[in-house]
């Protein structure tokens, strides 16, 4: 299990609003982590901890398939985005940075920003600290488990050799 805060966002969060394009100019992490949400939220990149996740409704990550967008919110720390639906290029971009991403509407309904929850990707259990309510999901695959697990897909290959 790995303690967090959750950051509850609306639909269609696009990848121009998790990370600006005008910060495309570096791969610095400092830097990108910096910027982080800051056209939607200018507290995130502020506030978030590592361990935090994001909850967002329908079609996150969606617009321009820019890796930079999942990228900042791993150097942010974030361990997971649960959303009702994922636009396909950010959910793989996810995974391949590390970042588990849960496809759950009933997790979604179950969290509000600001609740501190224990997530277990790997028995597939969000539980609620703050209302005591506890959830599950769908766990991810074994084949992505490993990659997560491994820090991204980058340190997954490297481990393979």
């Amino acid at each position: 299990m790995s303690a967090g805060k959750v950051w509850k966002y609306g639909k269609d969060v696009n990848t121009d609003v998790i990370l600006p394009g005008r910060y495309l100019d570096s791969y610095e992490p400092d830097y990108l982590a910096s910027h982080a949400m800051e056209d939607l939220d200018a507290t995130f990149s502020k506030e978030v901890k590592p361990g935090d996740i994001v909850v967002a409704e329908t079609n996150f990550g969606c617009g321009s398939s820019r890796e930079q967008a999942a990228s900042c919110l791993r150097y942010c720390g974030v361990q997971a985005v649960v959303a009702k639906s994922f636009a396909r290029l950010f959910y793989r971009n996810a995974i391949n940075q590390g970042i588990a991403v849960i496809e759950c509407p009933e997790c979604v309904d179950a969290l509000n920003k600001g609740d501190e929850i224990d997530l277990d990707i790997s028995t597939g259990t969000i539980k609620n600290l703050t209302t005591g309510q506890t959830v599950q999901f769908k766990p991810l695959p074994p084949f992505i488990m490993e990659i997560i697990s491994a820090g991204g897909l980058v340190e997954y290959m490297k481990a393979k050799r």
